[in-house]
């Protein structure tokens, strides 16, 4: 499809947003579906100077929202959906009809990605390691969404978990514990568990070869879910799968969470096959 005067624009807003991998994703979708749509990353220092043009300008479908604007753009909108607000962040923007609504694609992308991995979260025991926007986001996806019996939450920063933990305790019906993140928690956590995500940078690359994990508390009727993509297969996985247990790679929540913004912008459903070969041909 070729750029003319009534193509539809979609970008991401953040600050840095040269790495990003949502411009190839999106545009890769945008032309499998024979959209009339352009997705462009916007490096943005002046938020609100940003979404003054954005109200001004036509042609304009939705953003993407990054660091580090997801919660500062929270009193620039015109409306922010119920999960996005409880879990005091916004990754997706939608411009309708002039006005601009926030959501948070990050909570469903992560539920989306457990139930593609056939994980049933009904009455189950689940373990979060961190206690940051990505960890905020699935936590209020599982206790809101889904009825999951107990969340335990092991974070590294004490004043963000104990937030964390009081926000879901007053705002969800689930049972919430939370600890600090140590050997010693993980020790008397995880073997009741059902399920562990982990959403601290630990084994990001280049630090492929670590985890806060010790291998020997990973059993196998535990699933066990990284949301760090790169690399794909992160040590913490690589354990899980010697131990047996079921594993969820991070790409597949960084998949679903563009599925959604896809789909809110378009209208369309997602070409998710598309999508993921961007993505796993990138980290392979």
């Amino acid at each position: 499809m070729d750029i003319n005067p009534n193509t539809q624009l979609c970008g991401l807003l953040g600050n840095p947003v040269a790495h990003s991998l949502s411009p190839a994703i999106h545009n890769a979708a945008f032309r499998e579906l024979n959209l009339n749509f352009v997705y462009l990353a916007f490096p943005v220092e002046d938020l609100e100077g940003a979404i003054q043009g954005i109200r001004a300008m036509g042609n304009l479908r939705g953003f993407s929202v990054t660091i580090p604007h997801k919660v500062a753009i929270l009193p620039l909108l015109d409306g922010v959906e119920k999960t996005a607000k409880n879990i005091g962040s916004v990754n997706t923007v939608i411009k309708d009809r002039g006005r601009l609504i926030g959501s948070n694609t990050d909570a469903s992308g992560a539920i989306q990605a457990l139930r593609q991995g056939d994980v049933d979260l009904s009455g189950k025991r689940v373990v979060l390691l961190g206690s940051g926007g990505a960890a905020r986001a699935i936590a209020f996806g599982l206790c809101l969404e889904q009825p999951i019996e107990e969340l335990t939450v092991l974070g590294i920063d004490d004043t963000e978990r104990t937030t964390l933990a009081h926000d879901l305790r007053s705002k969800t019906p689930v049972k919430i514990l939370d600890e600090s993140l140590n050997p010693d928690t993980l020790r008397m956590r995880l073997p009741q568990a059902q399920l562990l995500i982990h959403t601290t940078p630990i084994g990001m690359h280049p630090n492929i070869g670590e985890t806060c994990v010790p291998k020997d508390l990973l059993h196998p009727d535990l699933t066990v879910m990284d949301i760090v993509y790169n690399p794909l297969h992160t040590q913490l996985l690589k354990d899980a799968k010697t131990a047996d247990c079921r594993t969820i790679q991070g790409v597949e929540m960084f998949l679903h969470q563009a599925v959604g913004q896809f789909e809110l912008w378009t209208g369309e459903s997602a070409p998710v096959k598309v999508m993921r070969h961007v993505l796993t041909s990138h980290f392979s």
